[in-house]
């Protein structure tokens, strides 16, 4: 029981950090894509990564 807990704290911990992370990121990407159209790429990866983030918080979901 309590290992489902943790495993459910971790996900949700996590997307929510990353929720928090994705905001200012992307912001700020939009920010720069208004000055140089032509760094699509490096905002696109910048969004991407913090999804990194909830795929290791579900981590412990697959190996539990």
């Amino acid at each position: 029981m309590t290992g489902d807990v943790g495993v459910g704290l971790a996900l949700g911990l996590a997307a929510i950090g990353a929720g928090f992370s994705q905001a200012a990121i992307g912001s700020a990407a939009v920010g720069m894509l208004a000055e140089d159209g032509s760094k699509f790429g490096v905002a696109l990866i910048f969004t991407a990564l913090p999804e990194s983030i909830v795929i290791l918080g579900a981590l412990p979901l697959f190996l539990g």
